[in-house]
């Protein structure tokens, strides 16, 4: 894909919705094609998180590991972005990525990411916004776990 397309591509996804078109270019251009075949992980639970991946086509799988094994909190599809946690906490991944199908993504290093939250205090924003949802969907699912086990 050309650059024009992965900077079209930036800004389909949510995160990056109030970004300058030009702007997006710079990123796109800071960013890197990686094709991950069916079964291959993006990112592994418990490694260091040197970048972010947008997927461009195809679907991965969040998993964490819980005292009762391996279980998939999530499904990534296109424009779903993933890693950033690991960037802005400085701290080992909270889960393992591993594609469902053939998954293109672009790939963001931790420096640019960090970077692009410094210059566009909307993308910062809206990177509290998708966290805060993470964590309204974590509490609730919590909650109902809670409630079965009581019942």
């Amino acid at each position: 894909m050309s650059l024009e397309e992965d900077a079209l591509l930036l800004a389909k996804v949510e995160l990056f919705a109030n970004v300058a078109p030009r702007r997006l270019k710079l990123l796109a251009l800071a960013s890197s094609r990686v094709l991950f075949a069916s079964g291959q992980d993006l990112c592994v639970e418990g490694d260091e998180g040197y970048e972010a991946f947008i997927v461009v086509s195809g679907e991965a799988d969040v998993k964490i590991k819980t005292p009762s094994g391996v279980a998939t909190v999530a499904r990534l599809k296109r424009n779903d972005i993933v890693g950033e946690m690991a960037i802005l906490r400085d701290m080992p991944r909270t889960a393992t990525v591993t594609a469902v199908s053939d998954v293109s993504t672009l790939r963001i290093g931790k420096q640019d990411f960090l970077n692009l939250l410094k210059e566009f205090p909307e993308v910062t924003v809206e990177v509290m916004r998708s966290l805060a949802d993470r964590l309204a969907r974590t509490t609730s699912e919590l909650a109902n776990l809670r409630s079965a086990a009581k019942a």
